[in-house]
């Protein structure tokens, strides 16, 4: 997979992601009733000099994440169909990319986090000319970081912190001036496992 990454046409790398995406997830916790169900879209961008990630930042104000880096989503509502639907609708609130646009093509397994949210993450294709309409209420800026990049569990710091009396490791990505952490590292280092990145030279 990393010489995909590195070496092949955009055509291929998005053929190799949607291959491995079809196999469903693995087992991992389902919701419990303490936990709050939420969902993400992992929004992939074929740009010409290769694949990229669509991250957003949080503003400063919000009860939860405040400043954080993240993918687009948020809590599963009465209305949402499914955690899909949800996923694509709090991507369309908070960044404006319509739901018809996203060519979803799987889900990886959800993770449990230490604030109490229980996350389904799908992968889904955007375009490349997506007009983006941003929330400000919720999103203070968006901006890409190469896939390749986000991939490979090596270009991860590992740390550890003390929460309600417990050490809890996580990953850490510094990007440029960005920081990325905690749940939304854990997603894209397990999309990382999913697609079989080596962590190669």
């Amino acid at each position: 997979m990393y010489k995909f990454l590195t070496g092949s046409t955009p055509f291929i790398v998005r053929k190799l992601i949607i291959e491995r995406m079809s196999r469903p997830p693995t087992a991992a916790p389902a919701a419990t009733a303490d936990l709050r169900a939420a969902a993400v879209l992992l929004p992939l961008i074929d740009r010409p000099d290769g694949m990229s990630l669509l991250l957003l930042q949080r503003t400063q104000h919000l009860t939860h994440h405040a400043g954080q880096v993240s993918l687009p989503g948020g809590g599963i509502e009465p209305a949402d169909e499914n955690a899909l639907a949800a996923a694509l609708r709090e991507t369309e609130e908070e960044i404006g990319i319509v739901r018809s646009d996203v060519v979803v093509v799987g889900e990886l397994e959800p993770i449990v986090t230490g604030t109490g949210f229980h996350i389904t993450p799908f992968v889904g294709f955007v375009p490349i000319d997506a007009k983006l309409t941003l929330d400000r209420y919720e999103v203070e800026r968006t901006f890409e970081v190469p896939l390749d990049l986000v991939l490979r569990v090596r270009n991860y710091e590992r740390r550890t912190r003390r929460i309600r009396d417990m050490d809890v490791a996580y990953y850490v990505l510094n990007y440029n001036e960005h920081v990325i952490w905690g749940a939304t590292a854990q997603i894209l280092v397990n999309f990382g496992k999913r697609l079989g990145v080596e962590d190669g030279p």
